[in-house]
């Protein structure tokens, strides 16, 4: 987020998997969502596979213009917290896009400082999937 406090981000490692990810299926984004599965590790899907719910909370745009989603009960939990995606090996969900790789994505979390949390505060809200300017909320 240009002039603002980034809520994501994503590790060396991460950012090297994705562009993977991106050369082999295209526009890729994540959701992380607090259900079932893989519990509330970030999935990463083809961009347009997965419908963005109406309360799901748009964190931020990764690099390679990649949309970060998160579900609204997960986001009432993490609101506090800076995410950084990692990878790590080992298998995760069969439904996100590194399972084959031998690896899985998942999040490191800290809270934000008290200057962050005042940036934020000054800050409009994250978009919401029911916001048809933010990306991917409305699949065609």
């Amino acid at each position: 987020m240009p002039d603002g406090v980034a809520r994501v981000a994503l590790t060396e490692r991460a950012e090297a998997l994705l562009r993977t990810l991106i050369q082999r299926h295209g526009a890729v984004m994540f959701h992380q969502s607090g259900g079932c599965c893989d519990g509330s590790a970030p999935m990463c899907y083809p961009r347009g596979d997965f419908r963005v719910g109406a309360s799901d909370v748009l964190l931020g745009i990764l690099p390679l213009e990649t949309p970060f989603w998160m579900s609204a009960d997960q986001f009432r939990y993490w609101r506090h917290t800076h995410l950084t995606v990692d990878v790590v090996a080992g298998r995760g969900s069969g439904f996100s896009l590194e399972a084959p790789e031998g690896v899985r994505f998942l999040i490191r979390s800290r809270l934000f400082t008290d200057a962050e949390t005042e940036a934020l505060k000054a800050q409009p809200p994250p978009p919401r999937g029911s916001d048809r300017t933010a990306p991917d909320a409305a699949n065609p």
